[in-house]
């Protein structure tokens, strides 16, 4: 059979996380074989209410419905099925009290999670907030944001099942006294990289948002009100630190309760790694995508074939339910009693690519409508005649269903991101639009970058006449089809990308499918690197206003690395990653900086174009020389990484501190050479730079004369100069800096 998985990418992930190996890490099992493990597996759940059900008959049921790439379920699934462990299910919510032992004990449930290939959800809302006195030791708390940084750590050390990273989603509640902590928690590229963050916002804190009010902080140990923030502030706090690097994510938290479907069992607080799952504490969720792409028949969709699938679909991940091996016997008896799923989709982009409609078209928004009511309702229906044969979730009595319907499951829809399941596919993944026709994708397996051309394009390029390398070499610089001549606009109109699709178009299309979907959506909002912070702004109320559970928004290159990256140019034997600068316009604005440094004064001019800093200038007041050559070296390439979308941050961290074996003070402190000097005019330049805050100090006066540090610092190692003559570091003694390896004395 032709699983159309012929592509080097994708056999490359599925030998490293899905087919089967010896103990010796040799490949021992084939798609194929893949499929067929994975569907006896689940079939045999089958058993338990049928001792006469055709297994077979059901495990060929299962392998043709994911060996024809209709239907996929979550990855650990595929990884675990018919193996030792059999942990089949990728979200899980542990809760977190207020105590040393609930606390770790969560953490050592955690790390069995991860080591069999879950993901986490916590909500750290009812820890006590930083320096609250704690009654048992006299002691302080270290607050929820320490804790999440142990997590952290333990989950670094934990591999997924030996081929996935750990994952933590990480929520505080907006009223929780340490919330402007968390918000900035992951204000560092380095921090917390093994969590994804979300601020809980209550409908209180919109309201108060709406009428520029403050609202309270309250101690979650006693409900005492701590104190109270203009909600404007908080929220503008939260806008800078997503436009910055795309987190703190937000989910309105009242609102997910209010769709809550067992209400008495008490109130969600947290939701899976990539929130599409809000679950209650300790339950755990299975999920799996159909592939709507692959349902289109005389230009329209397949319905009634589409059908079969949701049957088998919601089938298949209900088995999964009792055949599991859960990690712990409090989440075994919440899933069971729960038994939630969640049925989405995958290539949806692809779908509407195939039937000719542009994405985020009004068109496509009745489509999306159509279809997703469609799922749900199958979904429900088949739910319910599951109920019928299996009985209903043993918890229906407290749901919402059971003045309504029998139901087997008390959730049956959610919207996944579908990562790796939609690349084995070959489909587009969850609702997302294409990212470029030709993209770089990061596999977070092995750090390694995979290139690819969008196939539906490929075959259009070439049955229109219009595919050729330059073709696909334009795209790739300009990241879009929408401007380049040789390619018609109908075209054009269909292979409309993210960064193409404007941010109330992105939010229209995940509130439709929202409308029909039980649990949520995991949606990113596109913004190109240039978008403001009101943009952001905008986007985060139009999603409260529209109905969303959620927001993820991310902002082009805000990070230094990222999953999907336009890439640069491609040629016929190899591909390459080429970052191209932006144009430097004719005229640019800005202001230059005197800055004091060992080879005299250096004049930095700093000037900026329409998105921001795009140049530096540097002259020194002594002409000529290695010295002025090494300082325009250093301007003219810190130019180009600027117009090159490197960010200013990340190129201050790259040249402060670099020292030459003769320093300057100067007002605005220690220059430690013409780099560092570039760096802190650069600081200056940007005066709401929280790094200025840190290496910058304040000096009274300008003493430019090396022999007078002693002045200012006590500990001269704290600069460490190189000698010139010999190279070694120079050290503060005898009331001058001197290098005790050679002699060199500044003073003489």
């Amino acid at each position: 059979m032709d699983y159309r998985l012929n592509k080097k990418n994708v056999q490359m992930v599925l030998k490293k996380r899905y087919l089967k190996k010896d103990v010796n890490g040799t490949v021992i099992e084939t798609v194929d074989d893949l499929f067929h493990r994975v569907a006896k597996c689940v079939a045999e759940a089958d058993k338990i209410y049928d001792k006469s059900a055709n297994i077979l008959e059901i495990e060929n049921k299962f392998y043709i419905l994911m060996s024809s790439l209709d239907f996929l379920p979550n990855s650990p699934t595929l990884m675990n099925a018919g193996k030792k462990h059999q942990q089949l299910s990728a979200c899980f919510v542990l809760p977190i009290e207020d105590s040393m032992d609930s606390i770790f004990e969560t953490l050592k449930n955690t790390a069995m999670i991860h080591k069999l290939g879950g993901g986490t959800g916590f909500s750290f809302s009812n820890l006590r907030p930083k320096n609250d006195i704690v009654n048992t030791t006299n002691g302080v708390s270290s607050g929820p944001v320490s804790f999440m940084q142990v997590f952290d750590a333990a989950t670094e050390a934990i591999k997924q099942g030996g081929v996935r990273r750990g994952a933590n989603m990480g929520i505080l509640k907006i009223d929780h006294p340490d919330i402007l902590d968390f918000i900035t928690c992951k204000e560092s590229n380095s921090s917390l990289n093994n969590f994804n963050i979300s601020v809980a916002i209550t409908e209180k804190f919109m309201q108060a948002l709406k009428h520029d009010e403050y609202y309270g902080l309250y101690n979650p140990k006693n409900g005492k009100l701590i104190k109270k923030l203009n909600a404007k502030k908080v929220f503008d706090k939260i806008v800078a630190q997503a436009w910055k690097n795309g987190e703190p994510g937000i989910i309105f938290i009242d609102r997910i309760n209010n769709k809550n479907t067992i209400p008495a069992l008490g109130k969600i607080e947290a939701t899976n790694p990539c929130g599409e799952q809000p679950l209650l504490p300790y339950e755990s969720c299975n999920l799996g995508s159909i592939n709507v792409s692959n349902f289109i028949k005389n230009n329209e969709i397949d319905w009634n074939r589409l059908e079969s699938v949701i049957i088998d679909s919601i089938h298949f991940l209900d088995n999964i339910i009792d055949i599991n091996k859960y990690p712990m016997k409090e989440i075994k008896e919440m899933t069971i009693s729960n038994r939630k799923i969640g049925l989405g989709i995958m290539g949806w982009a692809d779908l509407l690519i195939s039937l000719g409609i542009p994405y985020g078209s009004e068109k496509s928004i009745i489509l999306a409508r159509k279809l997703m009511s469609f799922i749900q309702l199958k979904s429900h229906e088949s739910s319910e005649k599951l109920a019928s044969i299996r009985g209903v979730f043993p918890n229906f009595k407290h749901s919402i269903y059971a003045k309504l319907k029998p139901m087997r499951n008390a959730t049956t829809t959610t919207i996944a991101p579908t990562g790796t399941i939609s690349m084995i596919a070959s489909a587009s993944s969850g609702i997302e639009p294409i990212f470029s026709v030709v993209y770089k994708r990061k596999n977070c397996l092995d750090n390694e970058d995979i290139f690819e051309i969008n196939q539906q394009f490929e075959k259009i390029a070439k049955d229109n006449g219009f595919y050729s390398i330059e073709i696909l070499n334009e795209i790739a610089e300009k990241g879009s089809i929408q401007k380049i001549k040789n390619i018609p606009e109908r075209i054009k109109n269909i292979f409309v990308t993210a960064h193409d699709i404007d941010p109330k178009s992105h939010i229209k299309m995940q509130a439709t499918f929202q409308m029909f979907t039980d649990n949520a959506i995991s949606k990113t909002v596109n913004f190109p690197n240039y978008a403001t912070k009101k943009d952001i702004e905008k986007a985060y109320v139009y999603s409260y206003e529209m109905g969303c559970k959620g927001i993820t928004v991310y902002r082009d290159k805000s990070r230094h690395t990222q999953v999907l990256n336009i890439i640069g140019k491609i040629n016929n034997k190899k591909d390459l990653h080429e970052i191209k600068p932006r144009i430097r316009p004719k005229k640019t604005n800005g202001y230059t900086i005197s800055m004091n440094t060992g080879c005299g004064n250096m004049y930095v001019t700093i000037n900026e174009d329409k998105i921001g800093i795009c140049e530096v200038f540097t002259q020194l007041g002594k002409s000529g020389g290695c010295t002025s050559s090494q300082s325009e070296a250093i301007s003219r390439l810190v130019s180009l990484a600027l117009r090159s979308g490197i960010t200013k941050t990340a190129i201050i961290k790259q040249l402060i501190g670099i020292r030459c074996p003769i320093p300057a003070l100067s007002k605005g402190g220690t220059v430690l050479s013409c780099a560092d000097a570039v760096a802190k005019a650069l600081i200056t330049y940007e005066k709401d730079n929280k790094i200025m805050l840190s290496i910058e100090k304040s000096y009274e006066q300008n003493i430019p004369e090396i022999k007078n540090i002693k002045n200012e610092y006590k500990n001269f190692s704290d600069i460490c100069p190189q000698c010139k003559e010999c190279g070694e570091m120079l050290t503060f003694s005898e009331g001058c800096v001197i290098c005790k390896n050679c002699g060199y004395s500044v003073c003489t």
